[in-house]
């Protein structure tokens, strides 16, 4: 048999407790409203803290990834321009954009990656492939040009180059170069070839022999990874590799004449992962209009050079 166990009351403890109780209640409601109001604020400055790390997290990384992109300039005296955006017109986003030129009302597009390089011919308001021909396998296509009439097509690592009737995109013949094809343009005259650093070399187009090479600089600086190029206005426009700018430089000296932000147009693109970088100019000389594109980029954009603005 056990025992009940005694169960002690101590109405003093009991009721001190209730009174410090009551009192501490009464304190929260009458008596410190100051500390009532810090602690508000406290979890009002967490949640808004929350809710600015959940809802800004693409912003910032938009604004981490255009700063970087153009710190490489923060060196420079040339000027640097803004864009305004004219039309936006589909793009494949399967082609990995190597070379883009304006011919006739069409653009003519060269796209790499082994396996998967082409020449084609598109129509610029529906993105619609014209013409297409493929290049074997072991290719990996590069820059382009469109001269006499006839297409000329780098390829990257073979040190050979495809030289097409514009007509028929038939084969008509071959070329060699002397390392990396990356862009490619011309001047009315030579074909002019870059080849991911700041040196751009000149063609003869009918010997394809060396006739001299220009370095491209910003005043001491050497511009390297130079990638798509453009004759535009009397100057050469160029991709930089990886960079949202477009470099302007004298086709004579190699000087740099300014640069061109495009870093706006990431936000008017797709945050996927297989989107690439910016690569594509190609310049309409009758309409005096500019067209821009990047790798696995589904839009095409035809841009305005807004008044240079001294960095």
């Amino acid at each position: 048999m056990f025992d009940s166990p005694m169960i002690y009351f101590n109405p003093a403890a009991t009721g001190r407790a209730l009174i410090l109780r009551s009192e501490l209640a009464y304190n929260e409601v009458h008596l410190i409203p100051r500390q009532l109001a810090a602690r508000w604020l406290i979890r009002l400055f967490l949640l808004l803290l929350v809710f600015f790390f959940c809802s800004g997290v693409e912003p910032a990384k938009s604004e981490i990834q255009n700063s970087s992109s153009l710190s490489f300039l923060k060196t420079s005296k040339a000027p640097i321009s803004k864009i305004a955006i004219i039309n936006i017109f589909p793009h494949d986003p399967e082609s990995f954009t190597q070379g883009l030129v304006y011919h006739q009302d069409y653009l003519y597009e060269s796209t790499g990656l082994n396996g998967k390089s082409y020449l084609k011919k598109i129509e610029i308001k529906s993105g619609k492939v014209i013409k297409k021909v493929k290049l074997s396998d072991k290719y990996f296509g590069e820059g382009m040009a469109i001269l006499d009439n006839k297409i000329y097509q780098l390829t990257w690592q073979n040190q050979t180059g495809f030289i097409y009737d514009i007509l028929s995109f038939r084969e008509t013949g071959k070329f060699s170069y002397h390392g990396e094809g990356w862009g490619l343009t011309t001047d009315g005259k030579s074909l002019i070839l870059s080849n991911g650093t700041s040196v751009v070399t000149y063609l003869n187009s009918k010997t394809f022999k060396v006739i001299r090479q220009i370095n491209v600089q910003d005043g001491e600086m050497p511009v390297n990874n130079l990638n798509e190029l453009e004759f535009v206005r009397g100057e050469i426009w160029a991709n930089v590799f990886m960079e949202d700018v477009i470099v302007r430089f004298s086709p004579q000296t190699g000087k740099v004449l300014g640069w061109i932000d495009l870093s706006q147009l990431n936000a008017l693109l797709p945050q996927s992962e297989r989107r690439d970088v910016l690569n594509g100019i190609a310049y309409d000389p009758e309409g005096d209009r500019i067209f821009i594109t990047g790798k696995f980029w589904p839009k095409l954009f035809e841009i305005r050079v807004q008044n240079q603005q001294q960095h």
